[in-house]
């Protein structure tokens, strides 16, 4: 590192403070709050020789500092310290899970909630699909004259959406038409059965007429349903951020959101990603560079399957949001550990 041990103890009394209030920090606030034998005067000037190297920032609006990725990024590799999770929330994770540990998927969703429940952040959980989902019903809905969404609704609640352009104008009627005989046809049948019948095929004689229309939306339908056996995201807390002062503008709050619109880009850079907790930071992230983004993989008889993660500003309480999800992972891979055919009981409670 290229800073002095005061200027280190300097930035991170900034860091904290402003993750903690979510206010540009002044050299009179750190010599007030923070006992560290030097006077404003110094404080200040250490605050412009950090500012020079690109540790913190200076609002145009505000006389104070605000840290910058790279300040960031020395905090969680240098200067994080783990936090303890506290008795309540390792009791409601424990309880939490626990009650749903005969059903994988429901874990792994409350698993997710309890994530965004704690940390107040967008949370999502990365899960194997099953080949065992059921479809309940379909529905293709109207954006424009030639642009659909497909949306296939599971038996087991999981909703997936994918954006279809149609080479053919349609009506309303016919889509109404097309999503009915499409539910009629499928409906309690699994993916994988599905995908191994020949679809275009098997639609009913009485939308004939609608062979154009159905030319286009079959493909997307086949390629949907690939998806849905390859991976499953869950997305939790999403309004989480407009109690952000981050998101109070509109143009950032629906720019955060359409990230999440684009849900096969995000779930493979997520796929992509290193095991174990991985931290992600500012302009470390490509089209989420005013976003942290921090992940973890969870195991199940050993073996990886799965990733959580949280995202939101880079003003965020880095070593919390580690020391949860670490515990929560181990929670989940603790929870799905198998011995001699049997499912191990013991928790991760320490």
């Amino acid at each position: 590192m290229d800073l002095s041990e005061r200027q280190l103890q300097i930035l991170q009394a900034i860091i904290n403070d402003y993750v903690e209030n979510a206010e540009p920090v002044g050299s009179r606030s750190i010599a007030k709050k923070y006992d560290l034998g030097v006077s404003p005067a110094t404080i200040r000037n250490e605050m412009s020789d950090l500012e020079e190297m690109g540790y913190l920032t200076h609002p145009h609006t505000s006389a104070g500092r605000v840290p910058s990725d790279k300040a960031y990024r020395l905090y969680v590799n240098n200067l994080m310290k783990k936090k303890n999770l506290s008795a309540r929330d390792k009791r409601l994770i424990n309880e939490r899970l626990a009650a749903s540990r005969d059903e994988f998927d429901a874990t792994i969703r409350h698993a997710a909630e309890l994530l965004s429940e704690i940390t107040h952040l967008t949370s999502f959980a990365l899960t194997p699909a099953t080949n065992e989902e059921t479809i309940s019903f379909i529905r293709l809905l109207p954006v424009d004259e030639r642009t659909i969404i497909l949306m296939i609704v599971g038996e087991s609640g999981n909703v997936t959406n994918t954006t279809l352009r149609l080479k053919v104008p349609y009506t309303q009627e016919r889509l109404d038409l097309l999503s009915k005989n499409m539910t009629v046809t499928y409906k309690g049948r699994t993916l994988d059965d599905v995908l191994k019948s020949h679809i275009i095929e098997d639609v009913g004689t009485d939308i004939a007429a609608l062979n154009a229309l159905e030319a286009g939306v079959m493909p997307g339908f086949l390629r949907t349903l690939e998806d849905m056996l390859n991976v499953n995201l869950y997305m939790e807390g999403m309004t989480n951020i407009f109690n952000l002062p981050e998101y109070s503008s509109i143009d950032r709050a629906r720019d955060f959101m359409q990230l999440f619109a684009q849900k096969d880009w995000f779930t493979q850079k997520i796929l992509q990603r290193a095991d174990g907790v991985v931290v992600t930071i500012g302009d470390e992230n490509t089209m989420m560079k005013d976003c942290s983004l921090i992940t973890a993989t969870y195991h199940v008889d050993g073996k990886l399957v799965g990733k959580i993660g949280v995202i939101g500003p880079t003003r965020m309480k880095y070593g919390e949001v580690t020391s949860l999800m670490e515990y929560l992972t181990n929670n989940l891979s603790e929870s799905f550990r198998l011995t001699d055919g049997e499912d191990k009981t013991e928790r991760n409670d320490k």
